[in-house]
């Protein structure tokens, strides 16, 4: 009797550990060719889960939007998509995103997942700033400063400001009220562009890098870092 209460008990305690992770769906597919998004997804699942916070279930394309229900499941959703050639998301999907985030969970962008869904004007809003062809752009990558704009915020405390080997985002739009919490200087712009930010949306939490055109950009430490801040903020509100 003695060991199947110790077996019953281990087991609560299991569930608990695996019930207390923060929950992402981390929505991938469709990129720019000089983007190798097969390999970025999986380093940015690696990334989040090797903090021990997240359980990432990994999925292609928005058809994972449409299910209302199996969203309820998670904290947050990960995009990190450019839908260039996919077909977009159904009224249906959207309409689940967005009500997703309102009621008070989170969304993460990254890179040129800004510029998906050009005709879709609240998508624009939920990203804070977006790209836009023709507009929006980068000059080489190369090594580039970022500085640390907001050093009180729990995502950025006791990070320094860091060398980042990336394309450095220029000229994204929009000018709804965002927290930026890093910045680089683009010889392409000649101004300085957020790299990092957050906004809120309803009451959910939004969180925007600009990071990650491959796996070596997003190996640099301080970048992980950010991500797996960010992404606990965005699900949470708060960064243990």
């Amino acid at each position: 009797m003695s060991r199947l209460l110790i077996a019953v008990a281990t087991l609560a305690i299991l569930t608990s550990v695996h019930a207390a992770k923060i929950q992402v769906l981390l929505i991938t597919g469709d990129d720019v060719k000089a983007h190798p998004w097969k390999e970025t997804s999986v380093e940015t699942k690696r990334i989040l889960e090797s903090s021990g916070k997240f359980d990432v279930a990994l999925v292609e394309g928005v058809k994972a939007l449409e299910d209302a229900e199996n969203l309820k499941k998670y904290d947050v959703i990960y995009y990190h998509m450019y839908n260039a050639s996919t077909p977009t998301a159904s009224d249906t999907g959207k309409a689940n995103l967005l009500n997703f985030v309102r009621e008070g969970k989170g969304f993460v962008v990254c890179h040129l997942a800004s510029a998906s869904f050009k005709e879709w004007d609240e998508f624009k809003k939920l990203c804070g700033r977006y790209w836009v062809m023709k507009k929006s752009g980068h000059g080489p990558r190369s090594v580039f400063k970022v500085k640390i704009a907001d050093k009180d915020n729990p995502i950025t405390k006791g990070l320094d400001d860091f060398e980042q080997d990336d394309e450095l985002y220029a000229k994204l739009q929009g000018d709804d009220p965002i927290c930026v919490l890093a910045t680089a200087d683009s010889d392409w712009s000649k101004a300085t562009e957020p790299m990092v930010f957050t906004l809120s949306y309803g009451k959910g939490r939004v969180f925007h890098h600009t990071f990650g055109h491959d796996v070596k950009a997003l190996r640099t430490p301080a970048v992980q870092t950010l991500i797996q801040r960010g992404t606990e903020w965005a699900a949470t509100g708060v960064v243990k």
